[in-house]
């Protein structure tokens, strides 16, 4: 699979309404570019990829919204929002905040979020300009995983220079 048929993948799967293969998410996975930690800064609208892993649903309860990338030590990994449309940092499901290292994952390095207070890493490659593939990796887990699959779309930044789904919000 090349990086076109990788992309246009993707977004078949993200759209699909209902489960999607492991084995497949790791063909398109293995096709995309790596990318470094100072190019993913910014905030992040998520999604994740119903694998049926036991994770799948569970950030939706909590009204996760996505990652906020304000630099490489200064990581929120799980931006949700309270019961008044307010984004905030949930450290205490997140046991922390994070950081972005690079890190070696299945032969490449690529762009990393490790989790301060719990040994998990989310690995991090580019589908296009403005979406990042992840794929959530826990101590424990063996190779073959099963691992936590999930997409980030970049939240554009608004004239005022805050990100737009945030502006006028106290972060």
């Amino acid at each position: 699979m090349d990086v076109f048929e990788a992309r246009a993948r993707f977004q078949e799967l993200r759209e699909k309404d209902g489960p999607v293969g492991a084995p497949e998410l790791d063909a398109i996975w293995a096709a995309l570019a790596t990318v470094r930690p100072e190019d993913i800064l910014g905030e992040w609208k998520g999604g994740e990829f119903d694998t049926g892993h036991p994770l799948n649903g569970e950030l939706e309860k909590a009204g996760w919204y996505g990652k906020t990338f304000n630099s490489v030590h200064d990581v929120k990994p799980l931006m949700c929002r309270d019961a008044a449309g307010r984004l905030y940092s949930n450290r205490e499901l997140g046991k922390g905040e994070a950081s972005l290292w690079t890190v070696e994952f299945r032969g490449e390095t690529t762009a990393t979020m490790v989790y301060d207070g719990q040994p998990v890493l989310d690995h991090f490659k580019q589908v296009d300009d403005t979406t990042l593939m992840g794929i959530m990796h826990a101590k424990g887990v063996p190779d073959e995983g099963p691992f936590y699959y999930f997409f980030l779309e970049r939240v554009p930044v608004t004239a005022g220079g805050g990100a737009g789904a945030r502006a006028g919000e106290g972060a």
